[in-house]
């Protein structure tokens, strides 16, 4: 077992191991690791640091806007050139702040030029860029700056900074705090406004800087990413300068993105920066390219963000599935009040473009409704430049892929892990197929490990986007790469015929009953929410259980300022409700089985989707109505929307267990229980 000689127990092996090649991983920060090069094809080109990858950047597009934001009414911007003359002027700050090689610079707020600055600043200075989720409790942040040894943390404002003060004394390694936006509410020692920040730097000179960057080599260590995981501590994701730069490479390729030269693509920047997708999009792929990003309003996932999608109708554009769903319910809404006849031309041009994208002819009629409706549609939404929709970090739906390919906007999935530097499938226009993730971005490898009868594996990646290993974290290093180097995703997939991969389901999510029925929750789930439109989350159980239970949660209104749900109905809610006769505007008046329509329309929903059901051990016996809906602030779902199922599963401990009290009551009247 090659392994366990990667770990040394006595110091004259270590010497011996140091000696050596460097293996595929390590759980070092100051190591280098082999990296996974092939003779030809995009996994032969030459490794590159982050500073070469920026530096032929500025070569090739000096003066293009790489950088925009707004300042009141007023929108700035910095060119590549100064970009990167911005962020080696971090770089020296940080420096000069005491930034020690290998320790982090801790990055927590909201998308702003000077959370890419502070990034790139850390990386050319020899530390590690780590973002730090905006909402972190301050023990999360503590847990994060700690495990990293950060020697500076950057905030956006004082709401932020009250995290770090809070756990101050508890890190040892820190030296310095930045504040990037809003004036300082106390001076302090060791904090410091942004301008004063660069200020610190401004007239050192390059020497010691250029020497830190020429030492730097493509299989360092350059950026920690934490997952949010659903269980534990979260690790430290090491990601080197040749897992962003290839995979910026790789990714750019695979999705066609065009240099600036030819054609300047645009994104907007919104997603979290600590979560891997959105670094990898925003930053590094739109620096390969020579792209331009916009910064977002941090209020965007609260409905900002469709405005700036129109001031700025970008190019390629990155959702999670979260987001589009809520594109989708604005729409339906809105499209519930408009008139008639542009309903009914609404309608018929979606069935004609869903049909049309699934069979592509009766080109004529396409055309028409092409022009009379979906454009209007793209206009409105700030997607009309826009022909690379992407959605991915959790699972979608098919009736919201379904929704946005009938506006001829198709959303291409993508699939990939933080350990895998973001991507690791990615579906096309001329490679797309309805809730298939694509195919495999140039130079890398799928394997399923014990595939089951119907095909179904675990998926495992190899290629140069695979991590170096989690910090710190030997154990949990070895569950994810096994002795080949391949990583192991913890996810199920087949692919079909043509090599396209499908995505069963989380292998740890999925349910295994008393009966030893292995069931994947997604589907399931999807097909109620599918069913009954009124319904938000839909979360299934039944692990180690005789039947399976359902806890549901109604659409609502939610908080503007805390993105919190009320009690409020959102109009779809209402509107689906009067349908069915009820008058009900509020959860709580329907949560609990309070509203017999409501209650008996759910019913009827689950049992359709319950005649669908594979087997009999498949078949949703009971469910609840919560009363609020799952949000990140409650701590039933992550930074990126996805379903906390543990979480959940401790939070409704009481809800769950009565289900399990008694014997599952008769679904319908002509099938009675068997007596007792």
């Amino acid at each position: 077992n090659d392994k366990k000689l990667m770990r040394p127990n006595s110091l004259s092996v270590a010497a011996a191991v140091a000696a050596a090649e460097p293996g595929l991983w390590t759980t070092q920060g100051d190591a280098e690791v082999k990296l996974r090069m092939e003779d030809s094809g995009l996994a032969a080109e030459t490794p590159l640091t982050v500073n070469q990858m920026f530096t032929s950047a500025v070569e090739r597009f000096g003066n293009y806007t790489a950088l925009s934001w707004k300042k009141g009414e007023q929108q700035k911007s910095l060119n590549y050139r100064d970009y990167y003359q911005t962020c080696r002027n971090a770089a020296k700050s940080f420096l000069k702040l005491g930034l020690q090689r290998y320790h982090g610079v801790g990055i927590l707020g909201f998308n702003s030029a000077e959370w890419f600055i502070a990034d790139i600043g850390a990386i050319l200075a020899g530390g590690f860029a780590v973002g730090i989720y905006t909402t972190n409790s301050p023990e999360a942040c503590q847990y994060v700056a700690e495990n990293c040894k950060a020697n500076i943390i950057v905030v956006e404002n004082h709401k932020q900074l009250q995290k770090i003060l809070q756990v101050e004394d508890k890190l040892p390694h820190l030296k310095a705090i930045i504040q990037y936006k809003d004036a300082l509410k106390e001076k302090r020692p060791n904090l410091y406004t942004w301008a004063e920040f660069m200020e610190l730097g401004r007239n050192e000179p390059d020497a010691p800087l250029d020497a830190i960057i020429s030492s730097q080599k493509p299989n360092q260590c350059c950026t920690l990413i934490y997952t949010s995981g659903t269980t534990g501590q979260p690790k430290g994701v090491m990601l080197s300068h040749d897992n962003l730069t290839w995979t910026a490479l790789s990714t750019s390729r695979h999705v066609r993105l065009t240099d600036a030269t030819q054609a300047q693509e645009s994104v907007v920047s919104y997603l979290p920066l600590s979560h891997i997708a959105a670094q990898m999009v925003d930053i590094w792929v739109t620096m390969r390219v020579g792209g331009a990003t916009y910064f977002a309003q941090p209020d965007a996932l609260k409905g900002s963000l469709v405005d700036t999608l129109k001031e700025v109708r970008p190019t390629a554009f990155m959702g999670v599935p979260r987001v589009w769903e809520k594109m989708q319910e604005k729409m339906k809404s809105v499209g519930a009040k408009s008139s008639t006849v542009r309903r009914k031309v609404a309608a018929w041009a979606k069935d004609v473009g869903l049909q049309t994208n699934l069979t592509k002819m009766n080109q004529y009629v396409y055309q028409l409704a092409k022009k009379l409706v979906f454009k209007k549609v793209r206009k409105a939404l700030g997607l009309d430049r826009c022909n690379k929709c992407y959605t991915g970090a959790a699972p979608i739906t098919k009736d919201t892929l379904e929704f946005f390919l009938s506006l001829d906007i198709p959303l291409y999935e993508l699939y990939g892990m933080s350990e895998s530097t973001g991507p690791h499938t990615i579906s096309l226009p001329d490679a797309f197929k309805l809730t298939s993730c694509g195919k495999e971005i140039p130079g890398c490898k799928t394997r399923l490990h014990k595939p089951d009868e119907e095909g179904n594996g675990e998926i495992c990646f190899w290629g140069r986007h695979v991590f170096m290993g989690y910090l710190n974290m030997p154990e949990k290093t070895e569950e994810a790469l096994d002795a080949e180097g391949w990583l192991h995703s913890g996810d199920l997939g087949k692919h079909d015929e043509n090599g396209f991969l499908f995505i069963t389901g989380r292998i740890k999510e999925l349910i295994i009953t008393a009966g030893g029925e292995n069931i994947p929750p997604v589907p399931i789930e999807d097909a109620v929410k599918e069913a009954v439109p009124l319904i938000s989350n839909a979360m299934l159980i039944g692990d180690k259980r005789k039947f399976l239970s359902m806890l549901l949660t109604i659409k609502c209104k939610v908080n503007a300022d805390t993105g919190d749900p009320e009690d409020e109905l959102s109009p779809e809610a209402v509107d689906f409700c009067r349908r069915l006769g009820s008058n009900a505007t509020r959860v709580s008046e329907i949560a609990g089985g309070r509203d017999r329509a409501i209650h008996t329309a759910i019913q009827d929903g689950i049992n359709r989707v319950n005649e669908k059901a594979t087997s009999n051990a498949q078949r949703i016996q009971k469910w609840i109505i919560l009363d609020r809906d799952f949000s990140v602030g409650g701590g039933e779902l992550g930074p990126t929307m996805k379903l906390k199922r543990p979480v959940v599963v401790k939070m409704y401990k009481e809800q769950i267990e009565n289900f399990y009290k008694e014997l599952p009551t008769p679904t319908t009247p002509d099938n009675p229980l068997p007596p007792k």
